[in-house]
């Protein structure tokens, strides 16, 4: 199979989180987190599995940038857990914890990886989960002190950060139907939900550009709504859905108004100045795909399930099986044309309001321990979909897969893995897989493709990104605060 060529500087990464691999859930000073207390429940984890150890990349973090380098990936998406730098969620911080991500950080920079750190992927520290987690718009401004802790440690190596990872899915999983954490089922009073997560990637964005980040985006999931019937229910529930789970989270950030007025009239606070804080410019923009969703109007026979998750009767769509495709392991129907579809979408509603686009997750469920064709044959219509949309005129700069080894999805435990690399549960072993040559040959010719055309970016597609020296490393984060943000970090909040 041949994967069309990309354009010179186009980045190829591989992604991960924290709660899903670090492990080491309580060392060195680490706090809860909503997820840790959410799995410790009695039959939440479906397989059993113990989601404390993760992959235990807080121990074998060099092993697995080696496995990145090995790739030949020009960068690496991880998230930072926020309750290992700050337990409580605010007040102290924890030294420990920020000195594993310096580390990471120094780690990857000396490969020549880029850094491309998530801020929040999920994990809430405890104490704000019991205080009401993202229903608290107190919250959001938490989590502004955290991220302007973190880059005035990480900014002078770090050249690509992501404020939130699917906030649809936190509110829609963990808040409305209580399947993930924190485990709440308010349906649509799960709203709020999503406006704080808003607001907080908002005041990030704030925090992280006065304490010296640059190139900002957020990774928001994206997935056309194809709608099951012709009926005029159809049509009003297909509707419904894809303002749900698509546009009332990226149009407040890109256009700074919400969908619908009366999806506005349900949310909490001084909307209309939250707006303004939440549409703050970005220099990307994340898109999470995997497939699309048929929706029609609610039916007792409807599969009714979002993301692989049951759904409550009485709601005002029905979501229907795709039939005539391939599937994952989590049941999800394969249709790489639906990228496409996706890209196209996003660049007809936003125009020039969209800014350069990178694909910060893609990749599939397979149980095909070593020998994963299905994971490669996935991979490979993704990537020529990805281009196709890139021709059709949509900026694409790079492309990260998830993951890069095997991890804990979730509630799903060790049952569903993704990776690049298979990961034994019991050993921590790390086993390239087939897929995992595969990509690394991927990126080798693309680098080929590259070296005949127009010279690659450095930084694999970050603007004007070098590593640092090698006397830099290990260095670079000596003498940086480690209590609170700078003043000019608080004053951003203001």
């Amino acid at each position: 199979m041949t994967v069309p060529t990309f354009p010179p500087g186009f980045l190829w990464g591989a992604s991960a989180s924290a709660f899903q691999t670090e492990g080491a859930f309580d060392a060195d000073g680490k706090g809860l987190s909503g997820w840790d207390a959410f799995a410790a429940q009695p039959g939440r984890i479906k397989d059993g599995t113990d989601t404390t150890r993760g992959t235990g990349f807080h121990e074998h973090y060099r092993e697995d940038v080696a496995l990145l380098a090995g790739l030949g990936a020009d960068a690496f998406r991880f998230s930072i857990s926020w309750p290992r730098v700050v337990p409580g969620g605010s007040g102290s911080l924890n030294p420990a914890g920020l000195d594993f991500y310096d580390r990471l950080v120094d780690e990857l920079c000396a490969n020549g990886i880029t850094p491309a750190p998530t801020l929040y992927h999920w994990d809430t520290p405890l104490p704000l989960d019991e205080a009401g987690g993202w229903l608290n718009r107190d919250t959001a401004y938490r989590f502004a002190e955290y991220a302007g802790i973190v880059a005035e440690r990480l900014a002078d190596r770090v050249p690509m950060w992501i404020t939130i990872n699917e906030p649809a899915e936190v509110t829609m999983l963990g808040y409305a139907l209580g399947e993930h954490a924190p485990g709440r089922t308010l349906l649509f009073d799960a709203l709020p939900a999503a406006h704080h997560q808003l607001l907080a990637h908002g005041l990030a964005v704030r925090a992280l550009r006065a304490a010296g980040a640059d190139n900002i985006g957020i990774a928001l999931s994206h997935s056309p709504v194809w709608t099951a019937g012709e009926s005029d229910e159809d049509r009003t529930g297909a509707e419904l859905y894809d303002t749900l789970t698509n546009w009332l989270f990226a149009d407040p950030v890109l256009t700074g108004r919400y969908p619908d007025e009366a999806f506005a009239a349900l949310m909490p606070g001084p909307v209309e100045d939250d707006l303004k804080v939440i549409s703050a410019p970005l220099d990307w923009y994340g898109v999470n795909y995997y497939n699309p969703t048929l929706v029609g109007a609610p039916r007792p026979e409807a599969l009714d399930s979002f993301s692989g998750y049951s759904m409550p009767e009485g709601l005002p769509f029905g979501i229907r099986e795709i039939e005539g495709y391939d599937t994952t392991d989590f049941g999800w129907p394969v249709v790489p044309e639906g990228l496409a579809e996706t890209l196209g979408g996003l660049r007809d509603r936003f125009g020039d309001r969209l800014p350069p686009v990178y694909i910060t997750e893609n990749g599939c469920a397979v149980d095909e321990p070593l020998a994963d064709g299905r994971r490669i044959a996935f991979l490979q219509g993704h990537l020529e979909a990805l281009r196709t949309a890139i021709d059709a005129g949509v900026d694409v700069r790079g492309y990260f897969t998830w993951s890069l080894t095997d991890n804990v999805e979730w509630t799903e435990g060790a049952s569903k893995r993704f990776g690049l690399v298979h990961i034994d549960y019991e050993t921590l072993r790390r086993t390239p897989k087939e897929s995992y040559a595969w990509y690394r040959d991927v990126i080798s010719a693309q680098r080929t493709a590259g070296a005949r055309g127009a010279a690659p970016t450095p930084g694999g597609g970050v603007p004007g990104w070098q590593p640092p020296a090698a006397a830099q490393v290990g260095e670079a984060g000596n003498g940086h605060r480690l209590d609170t943000p700078g003043p000019s970090a608080r004053q951003s909040l203001l």
